[in-house]
């Protein structure tokens, strides 16, 4: 197949050089000084360093070149610029089908990916959601990975799936866009907490507790979204969460740790260097949860820690002290 990958970040770039072996591939870069660095150290030194980049794996920043004749557009970027990126393509005129990896809720809407490619790119089908437990280090490395593709269309989900599939790379299907994305996003902010606990010394047994509950919190809106709870116990729920929360490779738990050192956010967020998900996810599942009057104790403490200058510790610890209850999903 010929694919096009737009978003030359880490998660981008590991697909780009794990796909190249059986597929001809072009990764899109918006920024030019970054598309000098790939095309001049054929290494994405910005975003994933040490992994030289296959001479089969073609690089550019104009969106036009870049899918033109293409089977198959797979968008890696940011949540933030998904918008703009399928404004860009349809401004192209060219109309090919579409896989997205965004994790998140669009800033300031609280709209899921799916919802901004029905607004943008409605006309444009099949399309569907790449996600689940990885790390674009890993990925890049060709070890071992399972990932849920969804759409509601299921031949091109087979279809794409057979395609990218591989005994390194397993590409399980599903029709529970909306699960499989809500998965993806709240997992984000529980990992948070989790990094927020562990860097307070509070131990295994409150991790576990903040995974458990956590998933809880995932189902609760995923289910009043219209998700499925089969999918919050599969790769892109339970999965995804649980690595996140427990494996320093994790962007939102580094944010977690450094929160527990007193750290400010932005000084983390310019320390860290990319992009955290699960910071701007979390006020906007708050703002959901409110909305839909959804209980997400969780959510809601690592958003008073992130936006209103609540202290960490006192933080998890009022979230660990609250007052017991029957444990149930709604």
């Amino acid at each position: 197949m010929k694919i096009a990958i737009l978003g030359a970040g880490a998660w981008g770039t590991a697909l780009a050089i794990n796909l190249s072996s059986r597929h001809q591939i072009t990764l899109w870069t918006k920024d030019p000084a970054h598309l000098s660095e790939l095309i001049s150290h054929r290494v994405n030194q910005s975003y994933l360093p040490g992994f030289p980049l296959p001479a089969s794996l073609q690089f550019t920043s104009t969106l036009q070149y870049a899918i033109d004749s293409v089977d198959l557009i797979l968008v890696v970027v940011p949540i933030a610029g998904f918008r703009e990126t399928l404004r860009g393509v349809v401004k192209t005129g060219i109309k090919v089908p579409m896989i997205w990896g965004c994790k998140g809720f669009e800033p300031r809407i609280a709209k899921l990916p799916h919802q901004i490619v029905q607004e943008e790119y409605i006309d444009i089908l099949p399309c569907g959601v790449l996600s689940g437990p990885s790390f674009a280090l890993e990925v890049a490395q060709s070890l071992p990975t399972a990932l849920t593709l969804a759409s509601r269309d299921d031949e091109f989900s087979r279809k794409i799936a057979t395609q990218l599939h591989n005994n390194r790379l397993r590409i399980y299907t599903s029709q529970d866009i909306i699960g499989v994305e809500t998965g993806g996003a709240i997992k984000n902010v529980i990992t948070i907490a989790a990094g927020i606990s562990d860097g307070l010394g509070f131990g295994h047994n409150a991790r576990a507790a903040l995974i458990t509950r956590g998933l809880v919190e995932i189902a609760r809106l995923g289910l009043k979204l219209g998700g499925c709870m089969e999918t919050f116990m599969g790769l892109t729920g339970m999965g995804d969460l649980i690595l996140t929360c427990t494996s320093d490779l994790s962007r939102n738990r580094q944010v977690g740790l450094m929160l527990a050192e007193g750290r400010c956010l932005p000084d983390i967020l310019r320390n860290l260097g990319h992009v955290a998900e699960g910071v701007h996810t979390a006020k906007e599942a708050q703002r959901l949860a409110t909305e839909l009057n959804i209980e997400m104790p969780i959510t809601q403490a690592v958003c008073s820690i992130l936006y209103e200058n609540v202290p960490a510790k006192i933080a998890v610890e009022a979230l660990l002290n609250r007052e017991p209850k029957t444990e149930f999903i709604n």
